[in-house]
């Protein structure tokens, strides 16, 4: 069946298109007019596009997400969170992805803004002073995940804290010869906080603790695990993300090495799917969706101008698997 549209109700109505319009945006219209025009929108059960309307009015029900990577889990979950929050309240989410490079979320920061979204959730890795200029340009409120700046509303993994708690387990667990395979500095929650939490655990307990640096990509962890299984003879080897974490023991296998015999090996954000590994993978949980979800009321807050702390952490929980041996 063929949708109704203005042009209907104002013909059925026998008014103007401009007037039915005006009726719509909650302008002036005479009572006759307003009754005649209501009759037809009950007869024909006409539903207003609100995209349409809205973007008329200057004002969308539209929420832009900009994502680093699609194929990432940890950014999936998140956007499902946003997106189940967002629906509930009316809202719609507009997702556009980066390819986590920085000149792509400033040009985004400003496209989304052009589309006229009422607010952005930003997944950052790092924040520049471009993007704060951008920012401070666009006018609309901001929301960064997973990241931090004093300037910018934000929502924080405690990469830190939980890296220091997991660090602390392993070094009650006699673990004294540590490999530490992180990602780029760039990166200021994985690549700078988490090592930090972990190596303050380690040099704490008297560790020796060698370290790596990759990609967040699983192929790129492999050559790495790989090396490991010909050169190391360490204990334990801390891996900054999950997928780090999938890729070294994948590089370990195809060196020869048995996890936890041979070595243990843990990771960091709480994948589903680590769970149900053989061995089943060390890790600390984050709560991606839960976050989401979080992050999707926040901006909603901004957007009623409601005040919000500048920063707020969620939490974490530790995953104490098979794949860390306990030496004591």
């Amino acid at each position: 069946m063929r949708q109704v549209t203005i042009n209907d109700i104002a013909k059925l109505a026998g008014v103007a298109k401009s007037t039915v319009s005006r009726y719509l945006n909650g302008g002036s219209v005479g009572q006759a007019t307003r009754d005649k025009i209501e009759r037809v929108i009950e007869e024909t059960n006409y539903e207003p596009n609100q995209f349409a309307q809205s973007l008329k009015s200057k004002q969308t029900k539209m929420i832009g997400v900009i994502v680093p990577r699609l194929d990432s889990y940890a950014a999936s979950r998140t956007m499902m969170g946003i997106d189940e929050h967002l629906t509930e309240r009316g809202y719609q989410m507009l997702v556009v992805n980066t390819a986590q490079q920085t000149e792509r979320e400033i040009e985004q920061l400003y496209n989304l803004a052009k589309q006229k979204v009422a607010g952005i959730i930003w997944l950052g890795t790092t924040v520049t002073p471009r993007h704060l200029q951008a920012i401070q340009d666009i006018q609309i409120p901001v929301l960064l995940i997973g990241q931090e700046h004093k300037n910018v509303h934000s929502l924080i993994y405690p990469d830190f804290d939980a890296a220091y708690a997991l660090g602390r387990q392993f070094m009650d667990w006699g673990h004294r010869d540590v490999l530490y395979v992180g990602v780029e500095e760039y990166d200021i929650a994985v690549g700078q906080a988490r090592r930090d939490g972990f190596l303050r655990a380690f040099q704490e307990a008297g560790a020796n603790v060698k370290t790596y640096t990759t990609t967040f990509k699983i192929e790129d962890a492999i050559p790495v695990g790989e090396q490991i299984a010909r050169e190391a003879s360490s204990t334990l080897i801390v891996c900054a993300t999950d997928n780090i974490a999938l890729g070294v023991l994948k590089g370990l296998a195809n060196g020869g090495k048995t996890v936890p015999t041979d070595v243990s090996v843990s990771g960091f954000g709480g994948y589903d799917f680590t769970e149900v590994l053989h061995p089943s993978l060390t890790t600390v949980h984050l709560p991606y969706r839960r976050t989401g979800a979080k992050a999707a009321d926040m901006i909603l807050q901004l957007l009623t101008a409601d005040v919000i702390p500048m920063k707020t952490f969620t939490t974490f929980e530790l995953k104490l698997r098979e794949s860390v041996d306990i030496l004591n």
